[in-house]
């Protein structure tokens, strides 16, 4: 999906040719004459040697007054990935809200350009958003295993700060203004429409809305060095953070952001992101329903065990298939297929209903045939209903993965 920019923008002309990137690498910048040429050339050879998939970084121009315009075209003539968009008006979150929204890209990101962020970090902020993992990555210089160098005054602030939205919004998150995140490009067009915030608060807000929504936040250790030409202004930065957090705090109190709406959207299933050698979360589903294959099983034996001499193996087999049948598909619905919300649950667990009875076919049928044959012991028939099981396991995966929980029909309901 591609949004309009806005009409006071320039772009510089890009190569479009070929599929849309997987991820968009955006990097805001006002009046960085001397760090964009080198800071953009290391990031675009970083991305070319490790980075498997396609991807764009764009230059946003926050309105400089110096030659960082000018720079930021040649580099979109010099170098293919890279595209180069000037906005009129100085804002940071403006700039992101701008170009994330006109982004075709599956994974948007941005980092500063001064790259203080270790780019090794990158790899991991994106790799959760494209596998489905999460829904918006963070890199934290406050999570345990971070590195970082900076001055003591910064270093204050920065903590004081992440407690003072801590002890006012009820965030988790542990750093919320390090210049280096990621989200979902579905998960942005949801929540950028709700972002006020045009300047520095804008990663606070976002972060916050999409907490609040429930979406998947993944923070990401990062080694970072303070930039001692930063041009941040702290206590105007300072005084701009608590407007907005007053301001945020109104809304969410007041109703004025629609955290339900935004909820409901966000627990629709999440549409996978189509790259190149990605496999569309087979690994994972496969680990994931195992995990619960197991349980089940264990709880399925179990219960047949408990109940066998009071009902029969018939009537134990059924009682104990349809007790584990509900609970496995209701783990399997939110854990491997990650499908979340009311929506289309009623039409999952019937339909998990009619996989059941196929694993009571293939199970009762299996005792069936062993009781016509001969007189088994109850660990015979344990082990013809272990492999049943097995044999029913496997048709479940498949059903479930292909026809209950296929995600185009899931994103079809969602339309």
């Amino acid at each position: 999906m591609t949004a309009t920019l806005p009409a006071d923008t320039r772009r510089a002309p890009v190569e479009t040719d070929g599929p849309a990137p997987v991820l968009d690498v955006v990097v805001p910048v006002y009046n960085e004459e001397t760090d964009l040429g080198p800071s953009v050339r290391e990031l675009h050879r970083y991305l070319s040697l490790r980075f498997p998939y396609r991807f764009r970084i764009t230059i946003a121009d926050n309105a400089s007054t110096d030659r960082t315009w000018p720079i930021a075209e040649g580099l979109a003539d010099e170098l293919a990935e890279v595209s180069a968009v000037r906005l009129e008006q100085k804002g940071r979150g403006r700039a992101l809200h701008a170009v994330w929204l006109a982004s075709d890209a599956q994974v948007l990101a941005y980092m500063d350009v001064d790259l203080s962020t270790d780019l090794a970090a990158l790899s991991p902020l994106v790799a959760g958003l494209i596998s489905g993992h999460s829904d918006v990555a963070i890199g934290s210089r406050l999570a345990r295993g971070a590195r970082v160098v900076r001055g003591a005054k910064r270093e204050i602030i920065s903590r004081c700060y992440n407690l003072l939205l801590r002890g006012t919004l009820s965030v988790r998150f542990s750093d919320a203004q390090c210049g280096f995140k990621a989200i979902r490009a579905d998960v942005a067009r949801e929540l950028l429409p709700h972002v006020a915030d045009t300047g520095w608060f804008f990663d606070t807000e976002l972060l916050v809305l999409a907490q609040r929504a429930g979406a998947r936040i993944h923070e990401v250790p990062v080694d970072w060095v303070d930039d001692p030409d930063s041009r941040v202004d702290i206590v105007a930065t300072a005084l701009a953070d608590l407007r907005g957090i007053a301001r945020l705090g109104r809304g969410l109190a007041t109703g004025a952001v629609p955290i339900g709406r935004l909820r409901d959207q966000l627990s629709r299933a999440p549409v996978p992101v189509e790259a190149p050698g990605v496999p569309g979360g087979l690994v994972r589903q496969l680990v994931r329903f195992a995990a619960v294959g197991v349980a089940s099983t264990l709880a399925y034996l179990l219960l047949f065990v408990l109940l066998r001499g009071g009902f029969g193996p018939q009537a134990a087999n059924f009682v104990a298939l349809a007790v584990t049948a509900v609970a496995n598909t209701a783990a399997n619905r939110r854990l491997t297929f990650g499908v979340r919300g009311a929506t289309g649950a009623g039409r999952h667990h019937f339909e998990g209903m009619l996989v059941f009875l196929l694993g009571l076919g293939l199970t009762s049928g299996s005792l069936a045939l062993l009781h016509s044959a001969t007189s088994p012991s109850q660990p015979i028939e344990l082990v013809v209903l272990v492999l049943a099981n097995l044999t029913a396991t496997v048709l479940r995966f498949l059903l479930l993965r292909g026809w209950v929980f296929n995600p185009r029909r899931n994103r079809s309901e969602n339309q």
